[in-house]
């Protein structure tokens, strides 16, 4: 299932230092041992919980002790779907004490994608709750796993009186996590990551992140990648509080901000554009939102704009889950660099542009492979290259700006039509707030183009005719208009904010055929 590192590659990353013998459970015993007293906060209208990383440690060592007593060790696989709480970071931790390889999984997935990803990774352990909110969790897809523990039923049972001490040895080379992409296709795909990517790739996002960025706010969920790094690893390796939040409500999320002096610190442009479209939204919340650090899915310059002129200061990244930071601009970079652009390749970094300006990547956090061996082969080629699907274009001083994915192109008539470049020209429409261009089938065209909107509160709905006007204006070409225009109160999204455009293609088919 693995891919093969060249053997120039591996050098060169250890010859740097960007890979090391230094395991996740190593980072994470010297980092809780540096600042145990550091908090540990989850905000959360059914289970709150409050207390220090030392206090978080002790529950994680005394699981890591009782899954050690029940034959669990190194190589093994834990899994969990956990919302965002104090367990979930305790058996994250537990599980790197342990040298096992942990797999996250995202707390809103049902029982066709988790009975899917525990076939793919045969896990020994299983944690779960019984419910959270309004989801109550099918039991029977763990029924084949040897250690199931169920919270506020049976987890404490899994703790033994004694913590188990120090870190179990592992080589760093090997699996250290599962992550299971959010669904943008139909099947998540489980995407291999060895201790030594995921140890630089998280030092590595820790330098890129300001110092004085405050305390930030995870709502996030930990069960994807992007979330469970800057909850259970960035703060302990940085010494700062964990505060986790299992909902992302922004009314709630800006009470939060003036109660409890917490930071939002970006992620996917839906986490701040959800804050400042909100109605309780005031100029005096600016100071809790200092930085925007914006990837994760495609960000539109109107967006990039619209925050820094609120006088936050806008950074951008690129990465997927497969290669988590590939490019990255330094809050400090030029304004036009910050805005514009994804950034440059960050330490250890390498990227190339195909014939057809696909982007190529390789580095030292680049990942392991996938859990499907017919993928990996797919994916990546001998040299160490993974191609990424997207495209890009880069500039004269090596930032990389991405133009489009492969699979969003529209071929209407032979002409290929960006969908992220009408997605980004409809933003700067006052009325609407997001924008996802789609392909639709054209029977004279072979595809045209459907524009799928939600749109500001108390502002009406768009036309199609509106949207020509507004389209002519800003001097978009004419055949790359959209020529339908549908509007929803908001779009099926990924646990990360991502926008699953394949479930807005089969609504508006399944609209198309009466269902």
């Amino acid at each position: 299932m693995t891919r093969q590192v060249p053997t120039e590659l591996a050098e060169k990353y250890v010859a740097n230092g960007w890979w090391t013998d230094e395991t996740l459970g190593d980072l994470l015993r010297d980092g809780l041992a540096a600042s145990p007293d550091a908090r540990f906060l989850v905000h959360s209208a059914t289970r709150p919980w409050s207390g220090t990383f030392r206090d978080v440690e002790i529950v994680a060592r005394r699981l890591a002790a009782g899954l050690r007593r029940r034959g669990v060790g190194p190589g093994d696989v834990v899994a969990f779907q956990l919302p965002n709480s104090m367990e979930a970071a305790a058996v994250f931790w537990a599980s790197a004490f342990l040298g096992a390889a942990v797999v996250p999984i995202v707390h809103f997935y049902g029982r066709k994608e988790v009975s899917y990803i525990l076939g793919e990774v045969t896990p020994k352990v299983f944690i779960t709750p019984m419910s959270f909110g309004r989801i109550t969790y099918d039991l029977s897809v763990c029924a084949d796993v040897p250690i199931v523990g169920v919270i506020d039923k049976d987890f404490t049972d899994l703790l033994d009186d004694e913590p188990l001490a120090g870190v179990l040895p592992v080589d760093p080379s090997t699996c250290a996590l599962i992550a299971f992409t959010s669904g943008t296709t139909t099947n998540p795909k489980g995407v291999l990551h060895s201790h030594r990517s995921l140890v630089h790739e998280t030092r590595q996002l820790s330098a890129m992140y300001p110092d004085d960025r405050g305390r930030q706010l995870t709502a996030a969920p930990v069960g994807h990648f992007i979330g469970m790094i800057n909850a259970f690893l960035i703060p302990v390796l940085d010494g700062t509080d964990v505060n986790l939040a299992d909902v992302w409500d922004p009314g709630d999320a800006l009470r939060l901000m003036r109660a409890e002096n917490v930071t939002v610190g970006g992620g996917a442009t839906y986490y701040m554009t959800s804050l400042i479209d909100h109605p309780d939204f005031t100029e005096s919340d600016v100071p809790h939102m200092k930085y925007a650090g914006l990837g994760g899915s495609s960000v539109p310059a109107a967006i990039t704009t619209r925050l820094a002129a609120l006088g936050i200061t806008v950074f951008r990244s690129y990465g997927s889950t497969e290669h988590p930071s590939i490019t990255g601009s330094h809050p400090s970079a030029a304004e036009d660099k910050r805005l514009y652009t994804d950034g440059r390749p960050l330490p250890g970094v390498e990227i190339r542009l195909g014939e057809d300006g696909e982007i190529l990547s390789r580095g030292p956090d680049l990942c392991m492979g996938y859990t499907d061996a017919d993928l990996t082969a797919h994916m990546f080629d001998d040299d160490g290259w993974y191609h990424t699907g997207d495209i890009g274009v880069l500039d004269e001083d090596g930032y990389l700006s991405i133009t489009d994915r492969k699979s969003d192109i529209i071929i209407r008539g032979g002409e290929n039509i960006s969908a992220l470049e009408v997605e980004d020209a409809l933003l700067g429409m006052d009325v609407v707030a997001d924008a996802a261009v789609v392909a639709v089938p054209d029977d004279r065209l072979g595809e045209r183009a459907a524009a799928v909107v939600r749109v500001h509160p108390d502002r009406g709905s768009p036309t199609i005719e509106d949207l020509r006007v507004h389209l002519a204006a800003v001097g978009l070409a004419k055949q790359k208009w959209p020529e339908e225009v549908h509007v929803v109160d908001d779009f099926p999204r990924t646990a990360s904010g991502k926008v699953q455009k394949f479930r807005i293609r089969t609504a508006l088919h399944d609209a198309r055929s009466g269902e």
